[in-house]
């Protein structure tokens, strides 16, 4: 067994990497799709981190993400039937823009807003 140190740098981009990556992708529509495939393996691999309030910040973002993604599969169609054209994607992107921008960034100054320390694991070879 070996010691391996997580610094608090670190932990603190892993809490904010899910929300800034899906901030990123809501406002540059063509990465949507990309993200949406990308943000599994994020997820999962910040889902097992040590610190507990990477996962915390880590899980509350994919709720976010996920359930407004999910809605917008459910609820898009009679959006784009409502305004009809493009009118309709613009009504059903912009409710996902407002759901996870704001929500995103307020996580983002959260996390930042935490002592944050180093922490060291024990590690198998």
């Amino acid at each position: 067994m070996t010691t391996k140190t997580i610094t608090a740098a670190s932990a603190l981009f892993s809490a904010r990497l899910f929300n800034i990556a899906s901030i990123t992708a809501t406002l540059i529509a063509p990465l949507l799709m990309i993200w949406i495939a990308a943000s599994i393996f994020v997820y999962a691999s910040v889902a097992h981190h040590p610190e507990a309030r990477v996962v915390y910040y880590n899980r509350i973002s994919g709720y976010r993400f996920y359930g407004a993604t999910g809605a917008m599969v459910i609820f898009g169609q009679p959006i784009y039937s409502l305004f009809g054209n493009w009118h309709g994607l613009v009504a059903a992107w912009l409710i996902l823009v407002v759901v996870v921008v704001p929500f995103g960034i307020v996580d983002i100054i959260r996390a930042g807003r935490e002592n944050w320390q180093d922490l060291t694991i024990e590690v198998t070879e």
